[in-house]
């Protein structure tokens, strides 16, 4: 059985445009795929900023961690499992001040981890987490998704493609608080139903 896993970071819960975005193209995708469905909601503000012992934490091989590196290595270690078991990802992300919220970059330094998620090499940084594939629902009040105040949809496709997830969607209901907003929002949702269907 596939594995979705769907990542949420809307602060906005059941008003959230990204959050219904994602809740649809997930049920969709689950019911196609016959897949089971982990969620991580980034929302809760549960994830700990990298600190100096923490990243050493993540970096120090597993059979080498003290007992103080393996309980603040705990939560990438979970996260990681989360990433590597998932067949699909489903980011519903909102663009907050141009970017990405402070909690999807918190979860990003935490899985990315060198000779597990990625690697060095000759020739730079490879990804080890090929094979997936990735959407991105995002949505926005006022930042069109993909013009030069967009931050957030540029930046996390290149990470997903850091960690080798190079197939990379997006759906975007953007600049929804002003004119014409509730036909963005329906439109993104009817892309969602043919990219489900």
């Amino acid at each position: 059985m596939s594995t979705i896993l769907h990542i949420t970071a809307s602060i906005r819960d059941g008003d959230s445009v990204s959050r219904s975005l994602g809740g649809k193209l997930v049920g969709g995708l689950a019911a196609k795929q016959g897949a089971s469905v982990v969620t991580r909601d980034l929302s809760q503000n549960d994830l700990p900023f990298i600190d100096a012992e923490r990243f050493a934490a993540n970096l120090a091989p597993y059979a080498d961690r003290s007992p103080e590196q393996h309980e603040l290595a705990k939560v990438a270690d979970e996260l990681i499992e989360e990433l590597k078991a998932a067949d699909t990802l489903v980011f519903s992300v909102p663009i907050y001040n141009f970017s990405v919220p402070a909690t999807v970059k918190a979860w990003a330094d935490l899985v990315a981890r060198a000779g597990t998620t990625f690697q060095y090499t000759a020739n730079g940084p490879e990804g080890l987490l090929t094979g997936k594939k990735a959407y991105i629902t995002a949505a926005s009040g006022g930042t069109p998704v993909g013009s030069a105040m967009d931050f957030m949809t540029p930046w996390l496709t290149f990470f997903l493609g850091f960690l080798g997830i190079k197939d990379v969607e997006i759906v975007a209901a953007d600049g929804i608080m002003g004119e014409g907003g509730e036909e963005k929002i329906a439109e993104a949702h009817q892309q969602v139903e043919q990219l489900a269907a």
